[in-house]
């Protein structure tokens, strides 16, 4: 295995975790009656969906071209969900997702050796 597909690999297990915030987030009530947060949870499924068919392929290039381009969204979203999360709801639920999303977005964008995170 090369190091781009290593690093898939590394990318992958952390997008899990947003994957299970993003779980978390669609199937919360709180989602059903706020817009960003609805937004949240669809921005954080754009880019696990823009990634898949790539790691599904085994297109390590692809996948890390396309993780680069979408990371300033999945910034965004996570910047986001970070500042409502406490109008939102103070529930633990909550507050372990938006410490969650934070801990594996930082560690994406290390991953890509981005500055902004």
């Amino acid at each position: 295995m090369n190091d781009e597909s290593d690093l898939m690999r590394q990318l992958d297990v952390q997008l899990s975790h947003v994957w299970m915030v993003r779980t978390f987030l669609k199937h919360s009530d709180e989602a059903e009656d706020d817009e960003e947060l609805a937004l949240v949870h669809r921005r954080l499924y754009d880019f696990s969906l823009a990634l898949g068919s790539h790691l599904n392929a085994g297109d390590a290039e692809g996948y890390l071209r396309k993780a680069n381009k979408k990371w300033r969204r999945l910034r965004e979203a996570c910047e986001l969900f970070t500042e409502i999360q406490p109008e939102i709801s103070n529930h633990t639920n909550f507050k372990m997702a938006a410490l969650s999303l934070r801990k594996a977005v930082s560690e994406i964008g290390r991953m890509l050796g981005k500055d902004d995170v």
